[in-house]
């Protein structure tokens, strides 16, 4: 199974909004461009809400029933490993394993030597098309990235394995996630670890890096653009120049984690891609779950109060709900009203607090962070949220279609 050139990650935390989604990317094909949808939802996310990987494949294909959409999408087993992808294996056709884990984790001396005789092509100085810059490694350079990263692709490899000898008859995607680590992987750094993967005979479809910056939950990228475009570029030229070398599928390509709300990202990354004509993985999540909010607010009466509810509780709870996401989130606290403030706005007003306009002066990325990571207090809701968002389907629906085509598809795509 084959990645189309674009691809583009959709969370659907509560499973309603899936034909709210796809009709973004209707729009976008209306107008020449065919992206992909890919529906993700890691184990952590599952177990938060209580909810199945099942359940993220019935309201994907539901919504590609009901809109007859007729171009590729899949489901993807979010961040999974080998102790949580079991459950993942009948749903999914896409598979991110996450090894970040694993990276640093040291190898052995003599399973580094080993590798660094497969490659002697690795030491010296390779001038790859693309790269700005000639790659150096000498013997010892090479040997500390292949310490460093040689466990974590072996690991990669252990995980792909068990997953295709379940899947003997049912072709799936495989991307490998690095991303989730404390320093970036530069260029160098990531052909050894494609040449590593290669080894592993992991058909790669996508790979994850880590990119310098941060990449915070639903709000912009904080970072120097002009780095990023550099490593960006690096990066693709390195993957053709692996894929060539090593027997990698000829369309691997790059993902974007914690790809949404990056909007300053998206000429650059669109600006790289027209320019090499490669393709791009790139993974959203969460703020389909805060459109939905917005159009609780928007709605007034019942849906409006349970959102001031949520706000009120995940404020007297930052630390619980902040703490597993606390190295993906910028919090400052001080800029974050009080419930009492907060109980006295208007729908309207509490949405755009919530909606990332970073023009409006009422949008507040503090808020907007906060609810982020407290979807699971909406789902302590139960049927309450989930009633509340089947009776306000069509204002729901048009802010998750609107903020993922307006604000996510059409910039990064078509441009602005």
């Amino acid at each position: 199974m084959s990645l189309p050139r674009f691809s583009f990650g959709v969370g659907d935390r509560f499973a309603h909004q899936a034909e709210a989604q796809l009709a973004a990317f209707e729009r976008l094909a209306a107008a020449g461009v065919i992206v992909a949808p890919v529906w993700n939802k890691s184990n952590r996310e599952h177990s938060f809400i209580g909810s199945e990987p099942g359940s993220v494949r019935a309201a994907a294909a539901a919504a590609v029933a009901a809109r007859r959409w007729s171009h590729p999408w899949f489901v993807d087993a979010d961040h999974i490993r080998l102790e949580t992808v079991d459950r993942f294996l009948d749903s999914s056709d896409f598979f991110t394993i996450d090894v970040a884990d694993s990276i640093g984790r040291p190898a052995s001396d003599a399973d580094v030597a080993a590798f660094i005789a497969r490659h002697g092509e690795l030491v010296g100085s390779l001038r790859i098309p693309g790269c700005q810059e000639s790659i150096q490694l000498d013997t010892t350079s090479l040997e500390a990235i292949v310490r460093q990263y040689l466990l974590a692709c072996r690991e990669a490899g252990e995980i792909y394995r068990h997953i295709a000898a379940q899947r003997t008859d049912r072709p799936f995607v495989t991307e490998v996630s690095m991303d989730e680590t404390d320093l970036p992987q530069t260029p160098p750094q990531l052909l050894v670890i494609l040449a590593l993967l290669a080894d592993e005979r992991i058909p790669l479809e996508t790979i994850a890096p880590k990119f310098s910056g941060r990449f915070n939950k639903g709000v912009d990228y904080v970072g120097d653009l002009a780095q990023f475009e550099r490593e960006f570029a690096d990066d693709i030229a390195v993957l053709a120049f692996a894929a060539d070398r090593y027997g990698l599928p000829p369309t691997v390509k790059l993902s974007v984690h914690s790809g949404s709300d990056k909007f300053s990202l998206y000429p650059v990354i669109r600006r790289v891609l027209a320019a090499t004509g490669a393709g791009l993985h790139l993974k959203t999540a969460g703020t389909t779950w805060l459109e939905e909010l917005i159009g609780l607010a928007e709605a007034g009466g019942d849906g409006l109060v349970l959102a001031r509810e949520i706000y009120a509780y995940a404020l007297d709870h930052v630390d619980e709900l902040c703490g597993p996401y606390a190295s993906v989130i910028d919090i400052d606290r001080s800029r974050l009203p009080s419930a009492a403030e907060v109980n006295g706005w208007s729908g309207p007003r509490l949405a755009a607090a919530i909606r990332h306009v970073p023009t409006n002066p009422e949008f507040n990325a503090n808020v907007r962070q906060l609810l982020h990571v407290s979807f699971k207090v909406a789902a302590k809701q139960g049927r309450r949220y989930t009633d509340l968002l089947e009776a306000n389907r069509e204002v729901v629906a048009r802010q998750v279609t609107e903020n993922m085509f307006d604000r996510h598809l059409r910039p990064l795509f078509l441009g602005s």
